[in-house]
């Protein structure tokens, strides 16, 4: 929940007072190195109060009583870190090696330096301009394009791109209380699943890319007639 509080320090200084003398917490963030390079610029909604740094979380935990001893990367949202912090008062675990090694990592792609970010704007209206001219293309070729995965990231996508149902007929989705609803903004409908069965798309585009391998096995049955996946992030991707 780190990234979702809006006060941050308030949420962590309560963990130094929960816990015990030799107590253990974890958190999980999205990484902002991967979400800077990556151009992960639809990972940035109103949910999200921080895009945090271990370089960031550190300077945040040492004010608060935390210190962190451990940390490791995951895929997870297109490339998270778990940060292992104790107590800085009682804490007995040693710092290691990895921490030190991700720190420099981060010193080293310039992430606390204005210029790491000057180039984000521009990665991401090529996203844009890429995304939206496939999808003039495939309607100008007569091709039928859904999309799957009623999610934030890819609300944001779409409406930052002004795409309508004109260029994307539907979104499908397996949860219910999605489902015969509209996309916020874009008025996008929300189909169930067997919609995509039904019109036998000629693309589906995974809006959740994070878990396109497991969106791509659960769609597997597109390829039957001849169905192709396409992902709009970091970069246009068909497969």
């Amino acid at each position: 929940m780190l990234a979702h509080v809006p006060n941050i320090n308030d949420f962590v200084k309560a963990y130094s007072m929960l816990l015990k003398p030799n107590g253990i917490a974890t958190f999980e963030f999205p990484h902002l190195l991967n979400l800077v390079n990556e151009c992960q610029f639809d990972t940035i909604y109103h949910e999200h109060y921080s895009y945090l740094s271990l370089t960031v979380v550190r300077t945040i935990f040492e004010a608060n009583g935390l210190a962190i001893f451990d940390v490791e990367e995951l895929e997870t949202h297109g490339g998270s870190l778990r940060v292992y912090a104790q107590r800085s008062d009682s804490g007995q675990q040693r710092e290691t090696d990895a921490v030190r090694e991700l720190e420099s990592k981060e010193r080293k792609s310039g992430i606390s330096a204005i210029e790491f970010y000057q180039g984000f704007q521009g990665k991401a209206e090529k996203i844009k301009t890429d995304f939206i001219s496939f999808l003039v293309s495939a309607k100008q070729q007569g091709k039928k394009v859904a999309a799957y995965g009623a999610v934030a990231k890819g609300n944001t996508i779409i409406n930052y791109s002004g795409i309508r149902s004109d260029l994307l007929s539907y979104v499908a989705d397996r949860n219910p209380a999605k489902q015969y609803t509209y996309m916020p903004g874009s008025r996008i409908p929300i189909a169930d699943e067997d919609q995509l069965q039904l019109e036998k798309p000629d693309y589906v585009i995974i809006l959740p890319w994070n878990l396109k391998v497991e969106v791509m096995s659960q769609l597997k049955y597109i390829e039957r007639w001849g169905g192709r996946f396409v992902t709009a992030v970091p970069s246009l991707i068909t497969a």
